[in-house]
């Protein structure tokens, strides 16, 4: 059997820019990809803390240092500058690798600069 596991969590990003005509996906700072170990044109799933929303997407690199996080095409429809939002990607692994799992978990300040990384998803609901 296999399992859907978080594999890297962007925890309270900021929304940066959103640009309807473009193709689609959401640009993030390469920095923050390699933190999270994302990388270009992998799915994620894109939740939107202010409005609700929940929809997947595929990442395009952003220049790195910028804390860029831009949703692009039809989902610049679901998000404004300025929500904060949670980027996660997800991976299927053999039921014997879950219990050595461990994902990274970026916790993001306002300006989308990485104040921590954890190898768990926290327990708390309050950071």
């Amino acid at each position: 059997m296999f399992r859907t596991m978080m594999k890297g969590k962007i925890h309270r990003a900021r929304v940066t820019e959103s640009n309807l005509n473009y193709v689609g996906s959401i640009t993030i700072d390469e920095d923050i990809l390699d933190a999270v170990d994302m990388v270009p044109n992998e799915k994620v799933q894109i939740v939107n803390n202010n409005n609700g929303a929940r929809f997947e997407t595929y990442i395009i690199p952003g220049p790195r240092g910028t804390g860029v996080m831009c949703l692009n095409g039809a989902a610049a429809r679901l998000v404004q500058e300025g929500d904060v939002i949670i980027v996660i990607s997800y991976a299927m692994m053999a039921e014997e690798e879950v219990p050595f799992h461990q994902p990274r978990v970026a916790i993001m300040d306002e300006n989308n600069s990485i104040t921590e990384i954890l190898g768990y998803e926290p327990a708390s609901t309050i950071l």
